[in-house]
Formats: structure tokens, sequence, C-alpha cells
């Protein structure tokens, strides 16, 4: 599913209820007050309802005669949606919460990208190779002087290799893996502690290059077991920081 554009007052108003109900601000099971919201985010009534579809098309709340508009269980909420997660992000959540959804989506990415490694070393075309070259070739330029533009070259990699297996299903599960990926590269980048990113992106390049499956596989899992390492380091940093602030 394309992400949800997040432009003009609509798009803004879908953000506001969207983040409230991600944050616990309205809770599961509540029952929606459409004319208080109205006023209080300032748009139509129209607009409002047209906003509640979008939430309703995900999963988030639902609307029944004599009940009217509520807020349906975290259970029912398409939590793989690109939005949805990207919402969870970007929502204020709490340093534990954050890491605990971190690491739900890096226990995904160990089973989808090791397995995707594996199928694009088999099925590479020389423009797969070309965009995942162009892609590492970025990183390594960019290195630690523009954050902004390490984190597009890295989720162009990883992009470019969902893409390389020549599986639709599979990429579409890029959708799934940026919305985690972006938020942890954000959150890397920023920090001096995470290990040069580089050569383990270009392990991965050289096993595909090479039509190498299984170290293809290996040297992803290598990619992902480093990743893991970078927020364990920076989680440690920031807790030492916050105890010393303290």
């Amino acid at each position: 599913m394309t992400p949800y554009a997040r432009r003009g007052v609509h798009g803004q108003t879908v953000e506001a209820l969207a983040r409230r109900i991600l944050g616990g601000e309205i809770a599961e099971g509540a029952t929606l007050d459409l004319v208080a919201l109205q006023s209080e985010l300032d748009v139509s009534l129209t607009a409002l309802r047209e906003s509640l579809k979008v939430l309703a098309a995900k999963g988030m709340v639902d609307a029944r005669q004599k009940r009217g508009t509520f807020v349906r269980t975290r259970a029912d909420w398409n939590l793989l949606d690109a939005d949805v997660l990207r919402w969870q992000f970007e929502g204020g959540r709490t340093a534990d919460a954050d890491r605990a959804l971190l690491a739900d989506l890096g226990e995904v990415r160990a089973i989808i990208e090791p397995a995707a490694a594996r199928l694009a070393a088999s099925r590479r075309t020389e423009s797969d190779l070309a965009i995942l070259a162009a892609a590492v070739d970025a990183m390594e330029e960019q290195g630690d002087a523009d954050a902004s533009h390490a984190v597009e070259a890295d989720l162009a990699f990883h992009r470019a290799l969902l893409a390389a297996t020549h599986n639709e299903l599979l990429e579409r599960m890029e959708m799934v893996i940026e919305s985690g990926l972006a938020h942890r590269d954000r959150i890397v980048h920023s920090s001096p502690h995470g290990e040069d990113p580089v050569p383990a992106h270009r392990a991965v390049l050289d096993a595909v290059r090479e039509q190498d499956p299984g170290s293809a596989e290996s040297a992803m899992r290598a990619l992902l077991d480093q990743a893991g390492r970078d927020l364990d380091r920076i989680g440690g940093a920031d807790d030492a920081k916050g105890a010393d602030d303290r």
C-alpha cells in the first residue's frame, strides 16, 4: 500500500488523529466525540470524516449505529502498514517503547532479509547490481557528513536488495522494513557510537555480485548483527548519560 500523503489539511488531520490513538491519548475502545474533535482540530466535519476513513482502512477505528465512531483494539490495527509504523516512531513514544518496536522489527528483518539476499544472489541482473553498488558508494561518500543522505543511501540499498529477488511479494516488504530502518538509521547516524556500515553492506554486495547465495545470506546476517550491536551500544550510552544527568 502506498504511504499516506501528509500534505494539506486532510493529511495533517489524519496524522494528528493517528498519533493520538497510537500514543494512547485516545484510548482503545473510546468513542470519538466528532463535534469536539472538529472544533479542536479546526476542520470541517466532512474533512474529519474523510480522515477517519483513512484510519478505518488501517484497522484503527470503526463506526457502528448507536455507538458512533470508536477506536478499535490494538489487535485489530494493521501494525505492518507503513504509515502505522511511521506514526508510532514519530509519535513521541518512550525510549523503552521505541526500543521494543525496533527489536520487533529487527526480528522481522532477520527473517526476511537474509533469505532475500540469498535469492538476490541467484536472480540478480546487471541492472540490480548497478543500483546496489551505487547505494553502497553513496553510503561511503556521505559518511557522517550528511545524516539524511546517509539514511537515504542505506534505504536505497535495502530497497534494491528486495527488488533483486524479483519476487513481487518480497518487494512489497520494503514498506515494512523501510519504516523501522529509517528510524534506526536516524538514531545511529546522529550518534558517534555506531560502527562503519559500509564494509558490511559491501560484503553483501560482493556476495550477490559473485552469485554466491550462501555467502550473501551470511553477509546479511552479519550486517543485521552489526545493526543490533549499534542500537545496543547507543542505548547503553544514552542510559549512562541519563544516569549521569540525574
